[in-house]
């Protein structure tokens, strides 16, 4: 009787999923790209590598010439903007970037990776103009810390106070829930399935010591977050790039084929895709759908979430700090995601079946994908990533779930939020994967529509403020 209260639980959630990703979620993120892309004139992809340079300190002058720029820039009120982008990237490369693009493949074809590379491209204006308008309407709370976020900019900038002080609301209480969602228990479950499945660890041990840990870490706010993030997101990106590149090389024969069926199966309805073991046939609609949705789930453009981690950044320039947390979507998903996605379409496992005649997906997918590469230690490999990046979501997550509690709350509040946040670490290791995966993204949809709203609405202004800079630089 319980286990069929939870199939149908399982079965409402997977509706309202379908419902809240239809053509209408899409047509609104990737329009809105489209349109902030048009009016800033392509500068998100124009001054790309001036936005990386910035990440580490050195921007290039009109003149050609490296300045160095300090990363601490004004009074204490918060983290250096390195430290800020590490937080952000902590909280967007997560369990998307390896289960996450496995799955997209899985359901949308190696087409899906296509959308999920155009989508962010757009994602690149989206995140800009919220991060400059996230730090710009920022404020300093009772601890004198930095507190800002789209909760802040709709209720402070929009020009009817009633308006942006619900839509705020509304977007700081989904924020929450996305804390709890796609932040804390997808990325807990994962880390609990890749322990059990490798190492045959039982997903209880794994649930307390993980739930232990992110106690541990989250209490002490935003400075501990930040240490940890500031060695651990560089470290562990270099360490799965070099084991991605790894596989993609064993296979460098079939890369040409792999990026073939990518760009078929993206634009070509019909298209089938024809794995070790069986195949997999989609469509446009499909690819599209699962390539843009699994795309946000990875680097959070358009969700606003990012602006949370910018308006913590020790940064005088609202536009300086929203091209460095512009970064953080390339960086995501053209970079990590796109390797990832190419390192599984060259290796001819995507169609594969276990023993029991059903789709690898998920984990077991990208284990296979590295065992045919590594052997054994491409389990043990996948599994260790999947540890660290899931528990640096984890850690980022919590920073941006508190602050928007805080906005409904207040920060009294706030020592209860982090030791509730730990505690529902713990759940998600023994949850149904597919309901977390299911409850994440309709969070997603919630959370992207305020903030989606606020951002059109808030437009010129922030194109203003971009060109302006431009025009200093």
């Amino acid at each position: 009787m319980e286990e069929k209260g939870f199939a149908t639980i399982g079965a409402v959630v997977e509706k309202v999923d379908d419902l809240v990703w239809g053509p209408w979620m899409l047509a609104l993120l990737l329009g809105t790209g489209i349109y902030l892309m048009v009016r800033l004139r392509f500068l998100p992809l124009k001054n790309l590598k001036y936005a990386l340079l910035c990440t580490v300190g050195k921007e290039k002058s009109l003149r050609g010439r490296f300045a160095k720029v300090s990363l601490r820039e004004q009074g204490g009120a918060g983290v250096s903007a390195f430290s800020s982008l590490t937080t952000e990237l902590a909280a967007t490369i997560g369990t998307g970037n390896i289960v996450g693009v496995a799955t997209a493949m899985v359901l949308g074809g190696p087409g899906a990776l296509l959308w999920m590379m155009a989508s962010s491209l757009l994602g690149m204006a989206v995140k800009l103009v919220e991060s400059t308008l996230s730090v710009k309407y920022r404020i300093r709370n009772g601890n004198n810390e930095f507190a800002g976020g789209p909760m802040y900019t709709m209720a402070r900038g929009l020009p009817d106070k009633r308006v942006g002080k619900l839509l705020g609301t509304v977007f700081a209480v989904f924020a929450v829930m996305a804390s709890f969602g796609m932040g804390n228990m997808t990325q807990s479950n994962s880390i609990a399935e890749a322990m059990e499945v490798t190492f045959g660890v039982p997903v209880y041990r794994t649930g307390l010591v993980v739930t232990v840990l992110t106690i541990l870490v989250v209490l002490g706010g935003i400075g501990s977050i930040a240490k940890v993030t500031r060695v651990l997101v560089p470290l562990m990106g270099i360490f799965y790039l070099a084991g991605t590149m790894g596989v993609i090389l064993t296979h460098f024969r079939e890369v040409p084929e792999g990026i073939c069926q990518i760009f078929v199966m993206a634009l070509c309805p019909g298209a089938a895709w024809g794995g070790a073991c069986g195949q997999l046939c989609v469509s446009v609609p499909q690819a599209l759908r699962w390539g843009v949705s699994r795309g946000v789930f990875s680097n959070e453009a358009g969700l606003g979430a990012a602006g949370i981690s910018a308006a913590a950044a020790d940064t005088a320039d609202p536009v300086r700090q929203g091209y460095i947390s512009m970064t953080g979507v390339f960086l995501d998903t053209m970079v990590i995601c796109f390797l990832t996605g190419l390192a599984i379409a060259a290796s001819g496992v995507l169609g594969s079946v276990d023993e029991k005649g059903q789709l690898l997906t998920g984990t077991a997918l990208t284990i296979a994908v590295f065992r045919t590469a590594f052997g054994e230690l491409g389990a043990a490999f996948v599994s260790i990533c999947i540890v660290l990046f899931a528990f640096a979501t984890i850690v980022g997550w919590a920073y941006q779930g508190e602050k928007a509690f805080e906005f409904l709350a207040g920060t009294g509040y706030c020592i209860w939020y982090r030791f509730f946040y730990g505690l529902v670490t713990y759940v998600g290791t023994v949850c149904s994967l597919k309901v977390v995966w299911d409850f994440s993204d309709i969070c997603n949809a919630l959370m992207a529509v305020p903030n989606l709203i606020c951002v059109l609405w808030m437009s010129g202004e922030a194109c203003r403020e971009i060109q302006e800079y431009e025009n200093r630089k």
